[in-house]
């Protein structure tokens, strides 16, 4: 975590190849900034794959921004060679307005 306060939350995020981040969720609509990324598995807390990029057709490029709404539990493994960087601002109190992502 890079920041906190009352009205944003500013993560830096970095997974290597074969890494998985722990169970965790997002309570807040954030935009992500891309810096790198790889293929990724995301699964929900019952271990069920709910997005493989190696499928779908989902692919970030660095400098790219994206928004994104709150989601539930998940994990998120790194199934590529690169690493996947993200630096995501959750907006606090925004709800889930305008998710697309």
């Amino acid at each position: 975590m890079l920041l906190e306060n009352e009205f944003v939350r500013v993560l830096d995020t970095r997974i290597e190849p074969g890494q998985t981040t722990k169970l965790h969720t997002h309570q807040w609509p954030a935009s992500h900034y891309v810096l790198s990324w790889s293929d990724v598995v995301r699964r929900d807390e019952q271990g069920n794959v709910t997005l493989d990029s190696r499928v779908t057709p989902v692919r970030r490029e660095p400098g790219e921004a994206v928004w994104s709404g709150p989601m539930e539990a998940h994990t998120l493994e790194n199934v590529g060679m690169g690493t996947v960087h993200i630096v995501s601002v959750e907006v606090k109190g925004a709800g889930g307005a305008g998710r697309s992502s």
